[in-house]
């Protein structure tokens, strides 16, 4: 699924100045707690936040994210957009809450991380 299709389905807006809306998304990830995506984090993948600081970025750049969703209409800080944008990170915003955007992408096909994946 594109990233396009995505923002389609989340009825997201994207943030990022030059975001890539043809990239393949082949998983997502949904947590505010960062050690969880350390854990469960798959390639080229969407990771679904409501955890609004640097420390997603940072933990995007390490694990190679290639798209982040800001859920409840979370607006990340100018810094933070500034830095995924160096890092060819496409950001995004939903209204939607986390529980509501991951069923939508389960219902669209898209699929999580598991511990028996690894």
């Amino acid at each position: 699924m594109t990233i396009a299709q995505i923002i389609s389905l989340l009825e997201a807006t994207s943030l990022s100045d030059t975001p890539d809306l043809e990239h393949t998304i082949e998983s997502v990830c949904g947590s505010d707690m960062m050690s969880d995506v350390l854990a469960f984090i798959k390639k080229d993948a969407l990771l679904l936040t409501g955890l609004n600081n640097l420390q997603v970025i940072r933990t995007a750049e390490m694990l190679d994210i290639v798209c982040l969703v800001f859920v409840r209409g979370k607006q990340p800080q100018p810094e933070m957009l500034q830095m995924a944008e160096n890092l060819g990170i496409t950001v995004l915003t939903t209204e939607h809450t986390m529980f509501d955007a991951c069923g939508i992408l389960y219902h669209a096909g898209l699929r999580g991380g598991s511990r028996n994946d690894a």
